[in-house]
């Protein structure tokens, strides 16, 4: 049996993921990971609620539970990043280098100086070993599938990490947990960027990142419509906070960002869900990560998300570089979003991807 320190978040997934291994026959130890500061007396911050859930469930299922603060190497390897692509203009998605820099390597050199042999974590997500080479999957219950956000990890990671949860439904988990006397059974996921928690993000953002206010224009013909907060606030596909009235001359429509100028301070948008203008047949990523030592062959069939959530897209891979790569789409997809990435599948198997330029 190997010795395993799991990642243990306050949450259900977590939790039973440690008790599965803990059933299994395995050496476990819990660890708890603080990534943020700074907000820890306002309400939006459930850090220390979290830290008691985990030690909660570490006694039930009779294992150690250690903590450990990564807030230091957060801020430098994942919010500085995250900062400078707003306001670059990008819309980020920090869930992901949190995965690549923190769980899946402070973590993780932190656990084998613990001695450990293996680490886990509640992902919705599975790893096989597959000629030669370790394969990152997509979970059973495609409803919860996580591999998106994990797909920088490379092979050393992926040789030292197990997934326990990854082939059960989330219902299933739940259960396990309730039977388990685990306080945590009907714990609600948590949901939107870690360090941000429930508060209204552009409250947030606008804490290190000043207004700089601009006009709104129309795509169509650049008629000023209305006036923005600063581009940083706004991301493509955005249809929300606007503050776009009923337009004179204009159809009753909703109205939805489509670009942005940097240059000169404007908020494009468009009306309609599926305005052209808001529709793309293909894309270019960049800062590649491939999980097997092969890359993808271009000219080749796969699928791709451009989004969490997003249902698989038809692609093919028209050319590949070291630095960059072309995807072309059988169909044209919705608010292609510089910033975020791009990960492409074949079948179960996640390959890798790239960010969206």
């Amino acid at each position: 049996m190997a010795r395993v320190i799991v990642g243990m978040s306050g949450g259900v997934d977590s939790s039973v993921a440690a008790l599965l291994l803990k059933r299994q026959g395995h050496e476990v130890i819990g660890l708890f990971m603080k990534n943020w500061e700074g907000d820890d007396t306002e309400d939006y911050c459930s850090s220390r609620q979290d830290l008691i859930d985990a030690a909660a469930a570490a006694d039930t299922i009779g294992i150690e539970l250690e903590a450990v603060n990564f807030a230091t190497e957060y801020r430098e390897r994942v919010f500085a990043n995250f900062l400078s692509e707003y306001q670059a203009g990008r819309t980020p998605n920090p869930d992901i280098l949190c995965n690549a820099e923190i769980k899946f390597k402070a973590f993780l050199d932190h656990a084998m100086r613990l001695g450990a042999d293996r680490i886990a974590t509640g992902h919705y997500a599975q790893v096989r070993e597959f000629l030669g080479e370790y394969q990152l999957l997509k979970a059973d219950d495609g409803t919860k599938d996580q591999s998106y956000f994990l797909y920088r990890l490379n092979q050393a990671q992926l040789a030292k990490t197990l997934f326990p949860v990854g082939h059960l439904a989330k219902r299933e988990v739940r259960r396990i947990a309730a039977e388990a006397g685990l306080a945590n059974a009907a714990k609600r996921d948590s949901t939107g960027i870690c360090f941000i928690g429930e508060r209204p993000f552009r409250e947030f953002l606008a804490r290190y990142l000043p207004k700089q206010p601009g006009e709104i224009c129309r795509l169509d013909d650049g008629r000023v419509i209305g006036r923005h907060e600063g581009l940083a606030y706004y991301t493509l596909g955005q249809r929300e906070g606007l503050g776009i009235g009923g337009v004179r001359g204009a159809p009753e429509e909703p109205w939805f960002v489509c670009a942005k100028d940097m240059d000169r301070n404007v908020l494009y948008v468009v009306q309609g869900h599926d305005h052209p203008a808001l529709l793309s047949e293909r894309l270019t990523a960049g800062q590649l990560s491939w999980i097997s030592s092969k890359e993808p062959r271009p000219h080749w069939v796969y699928a791709a998300k451009t989004r969490y959530r997003m249902p698989d897209a038809p692609c093919d891979i028209e050319s590949l570089a070291a630095d960059r790569c072309e995807v072309a789409f059988a169909n044209p997809q919705w608010a292609v979003t510089p910033g975020q990435s791009v990960v492409l599948y074949e079948s179960r198997v996640c390959l890798g991807g790239g960010v969206i330029l």
